[in-house]
C-alpha cells in the first residue's frame, strides 16, 4: 500500500468554505467510482483555516498521472472538478492548472 499526502487551500469565503464541506458530505457516485477504480482504498480530507490536508491510501497499482488522465476522460469527473475549483485557490508553489500539490515526508514514528 502507498500513502500520498496533498495540500491546497480554499479560498478565504466562510461562505463557500461551508459548501465545499456540504459537496463533500456525500461525494457524487461518479467521483467515488472513479476513485475506487483508479486504486483508492481510502481517502481523507482535513481542514484548518483555508489550508486543506488530503491523504490517499492506495494500492501498489495506483499512479497519479494514470489517475489524471481517468479523469480528463470522465465528463462527470470533470463536472466534479470544475465545481469544487471554484472553492480552491491554488499555493503559491503550484504549477499552472495544479491544485492539489504532493506534501514531503519529513517524519516518520515507524522509522525511528
Amino acid at each position: 500500500m502507498q500513502r500520498h499526502c496533498l495540500t491546497l487551500d480554499l479560498k478565504d469565503d466562510a461562505v463557500a468554505i461551508a459548501e465545499y464541506k456540504r459537496y463533500h458530505v456525500k461525494i457524487w457516485p461518479e467521483v467515488k467510482k472513479s476513485l475506487l477504480d483508479a486504486g483508492v482504498l481510502d481517502m481523507e480530507i482535513y481542514l484548518l483555516g483555508t489550508r486543506m490536508f488530503m491523504i490517499m491510501d492506495v494500492n501498489n497499482e495506483f499512479s497519479l498521472s494514470a489517475k489524471a488522465s481517468a479523469d480528463a476522460a470522465n465528463a462527470k469527473v470533470q463536472e466534479w472538478e470544475a465545481i469544487m475549483s471554484r472553492f480552491q485557490q491554488p499555493l503559491p508553489q503550484a504549477r499552472p492548472g495544479q491544485r492539489w500539490i504532493p506534501m514531503e515526508r519529513v517524519f516518520s514514528l515507524a522509522e525511528q
